[in-house]
């Protein structure tokens, strides 16, 4: 073969190192089935070639290859013989697009390595390491989970499906483990779909925590005798486990090492991009049927002919292919320079660098700017290693930039400013005119991509590497904390922390303004919303430790009662917490049926395994009852008490907009919307919410909302004319269903009608019905049936959902919020019908997500201006919770009602149920 002479990179242009099988699959089983005019399938092929095309457009790489799994055996296979043995062999569909595949590839110019012996992860590994310590950035494009094992500050994972980034931040977000821990996190979880075994009995959930506890699979079997001690599920039995498994989780580290030391042929030296072959591909076209394979010329790129979605990166505007200039002020002149030019800018990006991340403690440390792209500035107050050099006094700065951060005149933009507005108030400065978030840009944008982090949208959408906050940090325990960071380090990152997000705007917002629906949820929803929230986090809750601690008591003694209950049901003594000692009771001993086995092939106790066996037996009943139990001890009962803020004497959750893809809030740290409601112990739990002296709690919640959306979107006259009369909709509908009355409708009646109408709108099948109301499938078939006879509406809005999302891709609510669907075209009937399922869900969900926002913004504009003395505390679901002074809850109750009812004009009535007592069981 003749020597290749190789091209330096452009500078900041990575090497590319593309997972051609990961595509090749991925594209087989996610797309629609297409085929050429002969019957010939093309649509794998068709898939990859549009995933190569959209990489070329973003990225433009010089340096690339696409690397295929070769034919044969490779070492793992000696190693294990059952090695991907439960992986069924290629569909013949999928098998016939090869050779046309590998042909397309070579002649849009892409280099194609296939090495015998060896898997493609190996050749990424090598490929990547190699480029890695020569000081080039690698970005290796796939969906496998395994190849998060290469991740390191110069390798990065995309996967162009979702269009998702990870670094290493992002790798320990996804896992909850470092890049460097995955292979012994495979070793313990095992791969399913390469039938790595792990350990048994062994999940995400528990690998985890061990692998932050002891660092390395090694460690943690040298110090078994410590697992015990950790506060992770079954941690008495784990010893024991690991021990017995030992061997097979040695071998499953051995199958998930990618090998990265591989003596490669020539071929895999010349990895520069060549120009599109027009013969080849003009060639390839009687065969694949692609119009484009005629459009292309010899020196022409190959650009993306279909429309990208609203998340689809941009041309590069990054940071690195600009010139910056970042600042330190340091002087009082410095200091006053760059107030001139902020004072004077129409929009400056801001962030705080700070001592913590919990918003109630955290203190200043520095404060970071930029007015335009490349030109940003940090600003030092309190870094306090020994040789830091003399830095502006933090009170005195802050009282110079107070007037300038509360001015509603002056526009700012964040990354999550909501976090620096908490910070600013804990120094006595209220954040004004904060006009645009780049995270909340993200997430209206596209709330189905996985992460909103800064970090990540620059890779996305700038192509740019950040500064990661452990870079300069460090991690573990030896990380040091902001203030301890030398001031050229931290400048340096946090300058370009304000620059980065400016740049964000200025590609996000062009987005945003063009498609008028999703600007107007950004600026007349998403926006307005973050002082809401900072007021709402920033009030707290009351709570009632000594209830709490008392009902932690309680729960114990209930524990062991049912504890002991479950040994006498069984016949022996057992650990309630053990899955393999319960799987040995439940199904060797009292031979029930195995509903459901683990990847590892064990009978599965998840819960709603229990669920369906306790019809059967009383053990399951009584283990779910102590799981209940449990987890409202170790998550509420106990814990809540140790979240009080030792500063205000209350707790403080977080609530997160840019989360859940349906516009839900969630909440964290404590979770508030997942307490309960049900429950005699859950509502106790709410019980210990309580009011201060002189105070009521009052909770105003939307009644049966998503139904009356469901009602609105459907435009069914049954639904219609039953909310516009008043009725109780689950009685209308059991008369219809049932062909009676209202009044002869029986209690049994109304249940199911509840469970027809709330399952309807969460996609549940015939099947799923009969399971929750315990009849035969036929039955429920035939109940659906009738509901939709009775509602014709409702199935029309259905199909015509469903058509409508496999056309768009995405769906809306009806205030314009965008729902993606990538899954919506899928070969996979599975995902397709769970995406179908969401299609008709989401836009009830979603809706039901703007309106209580749209209330929670009018309700807090009524009481800022009407001096109410009553303050909103929470958020749950579709409820919102205040605090009030006994002599206003009259005109509370009144118009927060009324503001609730008119957060929407739909073609039914919204009601609002108020509620008031001394704490929040009471209320409600």
């Amino acid at each position: 073969m003749p020597e290749t002479t190789q091209t330096p990179p452009a500078p900041n242009k990575p090497l590319i190192l593309v997972d051609g099988s990961s595509y090749l699959y991925r594209a087989f089983f996610a797309l629609p089935a297409l085929s050429n005019k002969q019957g010939e399938p093309t649509g794998a092929v068709y898939g990859v070639a549009n995933m190569l095309k959209k990489l070329l457009a973003d990225y433009q790489p010089e340096r690339v290859a696409v690397v295929f799994d070769a034919h044969g055996k490779t070492f793992r296979d000696e190693l294990f013989e059952e090695y991907k043995a439960n992986r069924p062999p290629m569909p013949d569909d999928l098998a016939a697009q090869t050779e046309p595949l590998l042909a397309l590839v070579h002649a849009m110019g892409f280099p194609v390595l296939q090495i015998s012996g060896v898997e493609a992860d190996d050749v990424i590994g090598t490929l990547a390491r190699r480029a890695a310590a020569n000081g080039e950035s690698v970005l290796i494009s796939t969906g496998d989970k395994d190849i998060a094992q290469l991740v390191n500050d110069r390798i990065t994972l995309v996967n162009t499906m979702t269009g998702t980034t990870l670094d290493r931040a992002g790798v320990k977000a996804k896992f909850e483990v470092w890049p460097e821990q995955i292979i012994d996190y495979l070793a313990l979880v095992g791969d399913s779909s390469d039938n790595i075994p792990g350990v048994a009995g062994i999940g995400p959930k528990t690998a985890a925590p061990l692998l932050a506890h002891f660092g390395t699979l090694d460690a943690l079997y040298e110090r078994l005798d410590d697992v015990p001690q950790l506060a992770v599920r079954g941690a008495k039995q784990l010893p024991a486990k690991l021990a017995a498994q030992r061997e097979q989780a040695m071998l499953s580290r051995q199958l998930a090492t990618i090998q990265c030391e591989l003596e490669l042929p020539p071929e895999a030296d010349a990895l520069t991009m060549r120009a599109p072959d027009a013969a080849a591909l003009a060639a390839l076209h009687p065969r694949l049927g692609f119009g484009w394979l005629l459009k292309q010329k010899p020196d022409a790129g190959i650009a993306t002919t279909t429309p990208a979605p609203a998340s689809a990166p941009t041309p590069p505007v990054t940071a690195a292919s600009a010139s910056t200039h970042y600042d330190t002020i340091l002087s009082e002149d410095a200091l006053h320079q760059w107030l001139m030019r902020l004072e004077q800018a129409e929009l400056f990006a801001f962030d705080t660098e700070t001592t913590s991340l919990d918003y109630m403690q955290a203190e200043i440390v520095g404060v970071s700017f930029a007015v335009k792209s490349g030109e940003a500035a940090y600003l030092p107050l309190a870094h306090r290693y020994a040789e830091a050099p003399a830095q502006l006094d933090r009170e005195r700065t802050l009282a110079r930039l107070k007037p300038l951060l509360e001015s509603t005149q002056h526009a700012k933009l964040g990354h999550h400013l909501k976090y620096d507005a908490h910070v600013l108030r804990n120094h006595g400065i209220e954040l004004a005119g904060i006009r645009h978030d780049s995270m909340l840009e993200s997430y209206v944008l596209d709330s189905t991509a996985s992460r909103h982090d800064m970090d990540s949208l620059a890779g996305k959408y700038l192509q740019y590497k950040t500064v990661h906050y452990e870079d300069v940090t460090g991690k573990g325990a030896k990380q040091i904390g902001f203030d301890q960071v030398r001031i050229d380090t931290a400048s340096q990152y946090a300058a370009e922390d304000a620059d980065v997000t400016l740049r964000l705007h200025q590609t996000l917002w062009p987005r945003l303004a063009a498609q008028p629906k999703l600007k107007a949820v950004y600026q007349d929803i998403e926006m307005p919303l973050v002082p809401v929230l900072l007021d709402m986090e920033h009030n707290g809750v009351l709570l009632d430790t000594d209830m709490l601690v008392a009902q932690s008591r309680e729960i114990e003694d209930s524990l062991r009662q049912l504890a002991e209950q479950a040994q006498q049901l069984a016949g022996k003594a057992f650990n309630l917490d053990s899955p393999k000692q319960l799987q040995e009771i439940l199904f060797t001993d009292m031979q029930l049926r195995v509903v459901r086995k683990t990847p590892g092939g064990q009978p599965s106790t998840a819960e709603d395994v229990l669920e369906e066996l306790a019809a059967e037996h009383a053990l399951p009943k009584v283990i779910l009852e102590y799981r209940a139990l449990g987890k409202l001890k170790s998550t509420y009962t106990d814990k809540l008490p140790l979240q009080v803020s030792p500063r205000t004497g209350r707790v403080h959750t977080s609530y997160h907009q840019a989360v859940a893809a349906t516009g839900r809030l969630s909440s964290t740290d404590p979770n508030l919307q997942n307490i309960p409601v049900r429950s005699a112990e859950g509502r106790r739990i709410r019980q210990a919410f309580i009011a201060p002296p002189g105070c009521k709690i009052v909770a105003a919640d939307y009644s049966q909302i998503e139904l009356r959306i469901m009602a609105h979107l459907s435009g069914d006259a049954g639904l219609l004319a039953a909310f516009a009369r008043g009725m109780d909709i689950h009685r209308a509908t059991a008369a219809e269903v049932f062909g009676l009355t209202p009044d002869d409708v029986t209690a049994e009646q109304r249940r199911s009608a509840k469970a027809i109408n709330f399952g309807l709108i969460y996609g549940m099948s015939a099947f799923g019905l009969a399971k929750q109301l315990g009849i035969e499938r036929g039955a429920a078939q035939e109940y659906v049936n009738l509901y939709f006879a009775r509602y014709p509406g409702v199935k029309q809005f259905m199909d015509r959902t469903r058509v409508e999302a496999r056309e768009q891709g995405y769906v809306e609510t009806v205030f314009g919020r965008r729902l993606y669907l990538p899954d919506i075209r899928a070969r996979n009937p599975q995902l397709r019908q769970y995406a179908e399922r969401t299609a008709i869900n989401a836009p009830m969900q979603g809706t039901a997500a703007d309106i209580i926002k749209r209330a929670m913004i009018a309700v807090q504009r009524w009481l800022r201006e009407s001096g109410t003395p009553a303050r909103m505390i929470m958020q749950v679901h579709d409820e919102l919770v205040f605090e009030v002074e006994e002599a206003a809850l009259d005109t509370l109750r009144t118009d927060v009602a009324r503001l609730m009812s008119g957060a929407a004009e739909l073609k039914v009535p919204l009601q609002v149920d108020v509620g008031v007592g001394a704490n929040w069981d009471e209320a409600h």
